[in-house]
């Protein structure tokens, strides 16, 4: 092999690794996110990138914040505005960068060394040029673990944002929830202090024990710890809800309906809820795109494992004479101690391991469909039972306790308690309808995406098929 054909070799290299992606280009990878997410929710998202349309979303979200938030704007304003999330749009970015850094040659390395005779004739000079061009036949290989890996990334990062959702909805009816309750702690507190107001000045008449005062001021006060503690939950709850926002400042002073939505007409069907969290779960696909990874990262590796490195290049060495000569060079280790089995196995290994959580996710999902809709389904009939039945009941004794209030057959504290009573199960009402709400939220979650895929019979966007076979996947190819 002669100098020209050594060059030629690295001229040919260096044009294969400029047919490579060289660029890096995230716009795209958002793209398919986009798609992703569209597909199990309605809401968009946003990549603040410092352009301007990062302020025209500003504007948007001002807009947004101006009237009452719903369920759905806040889940808006969340994936425009959180900054977690913005944070894990930049592993895109580096998830293309490692597939760009993936179909790059290696860089030559040049050698110089001089020599200087201590006797005799003059010095004496050496240079070559190697190139690793074993790494560069293996691009191919590596790119596709780099291209599996960029997927996962893209799965994992559609699959924050439909939590995200998921989150903000959760927090949502949770704060729309403690608002209501918030309100009927007012009134129990408002109650309680007119019947001990009553009492007091009964007892100062003498038309009353100490008894029945100690009670209705007990109760007084202890109202007003709950009226306490409820305050503080909802100032809880609307800063846990400013953080999914991405709020601070004045933007924070956003309100909400002051009423929990009703329960649906007609309740949701469990059928069809399992197949369909399998089959469009970002996180479970993100899993078998993992797998995918180790699956090519195991070929790569029995590859690498007999000989990791091998240069190749010219060589030129000055005679002491002062005459030259030129020819190849070649340079690569004997696998004599080191055979790489450590390498593959521990590869081996990584993807049984990823097989085996790929199926273990697989069943926690469904595990999770079930656990969520027995949740809301029970509050479901729970939260119908009360304006059915209880609470037509407790108005019901009021009327017949003021009738006899008014007969004087019943005292005011009879009156006051029967008040009280429909109030404390207006209270666990308002607890039985936010944890409908909440739990719905949660099944949404549970199936990966919008429920209205499901009550609508469309049929799921297949993402998530099985990982690759331990024997016979792609790893079980490449070995040969």
């Amino acid at each position: 092999m002669d100098t020209r054909a050594a060059f030629g070799l690295i001229a040919l290299l260096g044009f294969a690794g400029t047919t490579g992606c060289a660029t890096l280009r995230p716009a795209a990878a958002f793209s398919d996110v986009e798609r992703l997410v569209g597909a199990r929710t309605p809401r968009s998202i946003h990549w603040n990138q410092g352009t301007p349309a990062d302020r025209e979303v500003e504007q948007h979200i001002d807009a947004l914040l101006a009237s009452e938030l719903t369920p759905e704007v806040a889940v808006q304003i969340a994936l425009f505005n959180n900054r977690s999330l913005q944070a894990t749009f930049g592993r895109l970015g580096i998830a293309q960068a490692d597939l760009v850094q993936a179909g790059l040659l290696p860089n030559p390395v040049v050698h110089f060394a001089w020599r200087f005779a201590a006797s005799g004739p003059g010095p004496s000079a050496e240079a070559n040029l190697l190139l690793d061009f074993l790494r560069a036949l293996e691009i191919p290989l590596r790119k596709r673990v780099a291209r599996a890996a960029f997927e996962a990334a893209k799965l994992d990062v559609a699959h924050a944002v439909v939590n995200l959702a998921a989150d903000v909805k959760v927090a949502y009816y949770a704060l729309q929830g403690a608002e209501q309750m918030l309100e009927l702690r007012r009134t129990v507190a408002r109650a309680t202090q007119y019947s001990a107001e009553i009492a007091e000045r009964q007892r100062e008449a003498g038309a009353t024990r100490r008894l029945d005062l100690a009670n209705e001021q007990a109760l007084y006060e202890q109202a007003k710890l709950d009226l306490a503690r409820a305050e503080v939950d909802v100032l809880e709850d609307r800063e846990h809800l400013n953080t999914l926002l991405g709020l601070w400042g004045p933007q924070t002073n956003w309100t909400l309906p002051p009423r929990l939505p009703d329960l649906p007409r007609e309740a949701l069907p469990a059928r069809g809820l399992e197949s369909l969290a399998v089959s469009q779960r970002l996180d479970l696909a993100a899993a078998r795109a993992d797998a995918e990874r180790l699956a090519q990262a195991l070929g790569l590796a029995r590859v690498e494992g007999l000989m990791p490195t091998a240069l190749i290049g010219p060589e030129s060495e000055s005679e002491p004479e002062g005459t030259w000569t030129v020819g190849p060079a070649i340079e690569f280790p004997i696998p004599i101690f080191d055979q790489g089995q450590a390498r593959v196995g521990t590869a081996a290994y990584e993807l049984r391991q990823s097989f085996e959580r790929y199926r273990a996710l697989a069943v926690e999902v469904r595990s999770q469909v079930r656990r969520a809709w027995t949740r809301m389904e029970s509050a479901r009939r729970r939260a119908e039972h009360y304006p059915k039945v209880l609470l037509p009941l407790r108005r019901e004794i009021i009327q017949e306790t003021q009738r006899e209030y008014n007969a004087m057959l019943a005292g005011v504290y009879q009156l006051l308690q029967a008040k009280r009573d429909e109030i404390e199960a207006g209270r666990s009402y308002v607890e039985t309808l936010t944890e409908y709400w909440v739990a719905r939220a949660e099944l949404e979650r549970a199936v990966g995406g919008d429920l209205r895929l499901a009550s609508d019979g469309q049929p799921p966007v297949p993402v998530a098929p099985a990982p690759p076979e331990e024997g016979g996947g792609p790893h079980h190819r490449h070995g040969h």
